[in-house]
């Protein structure tokens, strides 16, 4: 899809790199000639998934253990990026937290470890590296991961609803803000997307993924190359009129479930034909 090394030169940072979308983001970035360095908490599985890259693109990944909580561990993972390379002109907040719970049953306690993840980690990344570019006037850019509920809001996971929100709005205030710069930021917005950890943590029981799949248009779940695909397009350089925008990849999920008709598709062909037959009597 791609030409081969779009990305070379590039110097890119994916937090929440080792598992999951990240890691399947910094698999694309790399195999298309980019510097990549993953960051998250847990040191061996960066380093096991870093190994992996590298073994299937032939380039060094970078793997770094980080707090996107701790703005001081922000800014030594940064200092050892553009020690070993340059500076970091890419950066994916991808590290995220979420459950599922009723919200009366959570403390404030469980509310701050989500928020502090995704939306002070998102914050924290963004600042640290947004001053430098601005300072020594690079053009860089962010890719936020969000959420189709950043937007219209989901009971049940309320930490990650409002977390995201806020990180959707630093998307479009910050495109607005830092434009004059030539620093971008665009969101990416997925729908069921099937990973190990959080499939696991996040359906009731297992075995429902079938129940998930039914509220979308096209029966099924997201593929990971077709967000890493998209990924590499918001921040390739030949697009960069785009700024500020959240671009939803959900297979059709969040418009089925906005739609106040979209319950019709219950309906047997009988009860078509009622509906035509009263039509055409009134």
């Amino acid at each position: 899809m791609f030409k081969e090394n779009l990305l070379k030169n590039r110097v890119i940072i994916v937090t929440g790199g080792g598992t999951g979308l990240g890691k399947s983001m910094a698999t694309h970035f790399s195999k298309l000639g980019a510097k990549v360095a993953i960051v998250s908490r847990k040191l061996d599985v960066l380093q096991q998934t870093a190994a992996d890259i590298s073994q299937q693109t032939g380039n060094e990944v970078l793997a770094l253990a980080c707090d996107v909580r701790k703005y001081d561990e922000i800014e030594t993972v940064i200092n050892t990026v553009t020690e070993k390379w340059q500076l970091p002109d890419v950066l994916i907040n991808n590290a995220a937290g979420n459950f599922i719970s009723p919200t009366e049953q959570l403390t404030h306690k469980a509310f701050d470890v989500v928020v502090d993840i995704v939306l002070r980690g998102t914050y924290n990344f963004t600042l640290a590296l947004g001053k430098r570019w601005i300072e020594q006037k690079i053009k860089g850019d962010v890719l936020n991961i969000v959420t189709t509920y950043a937007s219209t809001g989901s009971g049940f996971v309320v930490p990650s609803a409002i977390s995201k929100a806020g990180v959707l709005n630093l998307t479009r205030s910050l495109a607005a803000e830092w434009g004059k710069y030539g620093i971008r930021l665009n969101a990416i917005a997925p729908g069921p997307f099937p990973t190990k950890g959080a499939w696991d943590r996040l359906l009731p029981e297992p075995g429902m993924e079938a129940e998930l799949l039914k509220k979308i248009p096209l029966n099924r779940a997201g593929i990971h190359s077709e967000l890493s695909n998209l990924a590499v397009f918001l921040i390739s350089k030949e697009v960069e009129y785009i700024t500020g925008e959240v671009v939803t990849i959900d297979g059709g999920e969040w418009i089925n479930g906005a739609g106040e008709f979209n319950w019709l598709h219950s309906l047997k062909p009988q009860h078509w034909e009622a509906m035509a037959k009263r039509g055409k009597s009134s």
